[in-house]
């Protein structure tokens, strides 16, 4: 199906997972799966911490604006997802697919934000405790916030802004589980080169500076541990930055991977690169409630003692 020249569709259809068509009802069981057990430990901490004044703390407070990010991402896109898996819905109309677009990529660019700003917080836990107190204030706290809040909007604007004034004159499927970004560009006609230099600088640029800012932190981190003379001391520090380097690799990786593969990654299978967005935006939201919650002491025993009662 085509459409006028310097216009756009009323709409778009989504494939869901080109090549895996026949299985699509069966993964969203996985998926289905994953996104309950996301809800459910980012709410579980979020209301953890709103209920427990103890856990009214900049850690803590961190820590909930990750759960509420997560909580926008997985939900931007398993309702969709779902619908195209279980009950073949593979439309979305054109002002739903920039919307989810910008959400998508907003929120994921404002995780990266509040991602740093933990690994801040806890280099000063640890290098500068006894400046932690005076330094990361309630109004510094939210500073923090709004900043990585205002950069994910600001950065992701000028992307949804510029796929809306694009001329659509071609087929109007989209190759994909969701509305992202490159997938939605490669249906224009015309000239379409700022959108992909735009699209991979930012987030090239974001996932270089704010990935080589925590890899810092954490190496300070480290240097500092290993300055400490108890044993059990260095194996839980280790074991705590260990996890969560490793939740910030799931989280930069896979993004990076998208990013490049959805452009220039053609000999990669399309059921392998959707399959990777996909959980891009699954796993590390489902992940984080069990490496950056239950692996936090106070909120464990929170969290158990609610289930006991």
């Amino acid at each position: 199906m085509s459409y006028p020249n310097h216009s756009s569709p009323s709409s778009f259809i989504l494939t869901g997972i080109p090549g895996l068509e026949d299985a699509q009802f069966w993964i969203a069981f996985p998926f289905c799966t994953m996104y309950f057990m996301a809800v459910l430990g980012n709410i579980m901490v979020l209301l953890v911490i709103k209920m427990d004044p103890s856990l009214h703390l900049p850690m803590f407070y961190f820590l909930s604006m990750l759960a509420a990010i997560d909580l926008v991402l997985t939900t931007s896109i398993m309702p969709k997802l779902l619908g195209i898996f279980w009950f073949h819905s593979h439309e979305i109309d054109f002002e739903g697919c920039v919307a989810q677009m910008f959400f998508i990529h907003s929120f994921s660019t404002v995780e990266s934000g509040v991602l740093l700003t933990m690994a801040f917080d806890r280099y000063l836990a640890v290098c500068k405790p006894l400046h932690y107190s005076a330094i990361l204030t309630g109004p510094t706290i939210a500073k923090l916030g709004l900043a990585a809040a205002v950069r994910g909007i600001v950065i992701i604007t000028p992307l949804t802004c510029m796929v809306t004034s694009l001329s659509y004159c071609g087929p109007r499927v989209i190759h994909h589980s969701y509305c992202e970004h490159m997938s939605v560009v490669k249906l224009a006609c015309g000239d379409t080169w700022p959108n992909s230099i735009y699209g991979i600088t930012v987030a090239t640029v974001v996932v270089v500076l704010d990935s080589t800012l925590i890899a810092v932190s954490y190496m300070l981190i480290l240097r500092e541990v290993i300055g400490l003379s108890s044993r059990e001391a260095h194996l839980k520090s280790y074991g705590t930055c260990g996890s969560h380097i490793g939740v910030i690799l799931l989280f930069y990786m896979p993004g990076l991977f998208c990013s490049y593969t959805q452009r220039w990654g053609q000999r990669i299978p399309a059921h392998i690169r959707i399959l990777m967005a996909d959980l891009y935006l699954l796993v590390p939201p489902m992940l984080n409630p069990l490496i950056y919650g239950m692996r936090t002491k106070p909120i464990r025993e929170r969290v158990l003692s609610l289930l006991r009662q």
